[in-house]
């Protein structure tokens, strides 16, 4: 009784797969595979989720056709740069929620040349995908907003490209650049620089967030622009470090776990200790960030979630195609480990 009352005076237009699997108490790959007529789905499982539709007048034969017309069940991936490590983790929790509703992801690397993306869309509307999910930093184009009137599409870790009926999942830069500044601040730091991305509308949030934060605490910024790769995170810190003391920086912010990896390479190289001397701060808690000899202080955009964000919304919206856009922020964390404390004393 008390399910049939949480379904009750629910307008049958806004019940969507996400209701519907919160009604039922299961995942929403699960009410998929479901609507798919799936054999890997439990009877009590199946029971919980068709009942579910029921009381909330969720209407499936729509969706079910959607889903079982479906000629390829692949999903086109374009990764704005497979060097980067945090798509390891996007592309992990986006591939296991895909599977887990009979969806396998075809991966394309866009980094070599921006027109190389136009030439994956192409390839992937020619292939007949049943979606399209834009990993990173791409631009707008005519061919990505035709594909994306053609095929269900989802944008994932950027706002970069502007195109109407598609969904958007981002990590919230502006909360995750404050933690990190806040952290700083806490040790003592008032040098605080930042190697900063300089295309791409994360790392470019990232830095305003960062010009914001210091302003407003009455602190001069020092950015120095990279490519947000390990050797543009080494040349910049160069740049930021070897200059006369008083100019030094006692802290670093990159704008990425390899940039990071890069201040950390220069810091060494210049004979600074980290943290004793210079502390340092990424973003993304990648794997580099993880590792014994990095031991990197970041902000953590939770790449496997975001990817299993991704999934979801794009299975969503393959299931239902003329449901509203959505933009979903993930909240970001921080996590401390060995490469930042108190602010060395300056003379």
């Amino acid at each position: 009784m008390a399910a049939q009352a949480g379904g009750a005076g629910q307008d049958p237009r806004t019940v969507t797969l996400r209701t519907v699997a919160a009604h039922a108490g299961v995942s929403k790959s699960l009410v998929s595979r479901v609507l798919q007529g799936s054999p890997q789905v439990s009877p009590a499982k199946r029971e919980a989720v068709e009942r579910a539709i029921r009381e909330l007048g969720y209407r499936p034969n729509a969706s079910a056709r959607s889903l079982t017309q479906r000629r390829t069940m692949a999903v086109g991936v374009i990764v704005a740069d497979l060097g980067q490590p945090w798509f390891a983790g996007m592309l992990e929790g986006l591939g296991t929620t895909l599977g887990e509703a009979g969806l396998h992801a075809l991966i394309g690397d866009g980094r070599v040349d921006r027109l190389i993306d136009d030439r994956l869309v192409r390839a992937f509307i020619e292939m007949r995908v049943d979606g399209l999910v834009l990993a990173g930093a791409m631009p707008s184009s005519p061919v990505l907003a035709e594909a994306a009137s053609r095929i269900p599409t989802v944008l994932a870790g950027s706002r970069d490209a502007v195109v109407p009926g598609v969904d958007v999942v981002v990590p919230d830069d502006v909360h995750g650049t404050t933690l990190a500044l806040e952290h700083l601040h806490e040790l003592g730091h008032t040098r605080i620089a930042h190697v900063a991305g300089t295309a791409g509308s994360s790392v470019l949030g990232r830095r305003a967030a960062y010009i914001s934060w210091m302003s407003r605490h009455l602190l001069a910024p020092i950015v120095q622009p990279c490519d947000t790769t390990e050797i543009g995170g080494y040349a910049a810190a160069r740049r930021l470090l070897d200059v006369a003391p008083g100019r030094r920086p006692t802290a670093i912010f990159a704008a990425n776990d390899l940039a990071a990896l890069g201040v950390l390479g220069a810091a060494r190289q210049l004979g600074f200790s980290v943290p004793q001397e210079l502390s340092v701060v990424g973003y993304d808690n990648s794997s580099v960030a993880q590792m014994h000899l990095t031991d990197l202080t970041t902000v953590d955009a939770d790449a496997r979630e975001l990817g299993r964000q991704a999934a979801d919304l794009l299975i969503e919206r393959i299931a239902v195609p003329a449901r509203p856009t959505r933009v979903e922020v993930l909240t970001t964390g921080l996590v401390v480990r060995t490469s930042t404390a108190r602010a060395p004393v300056l003379e």
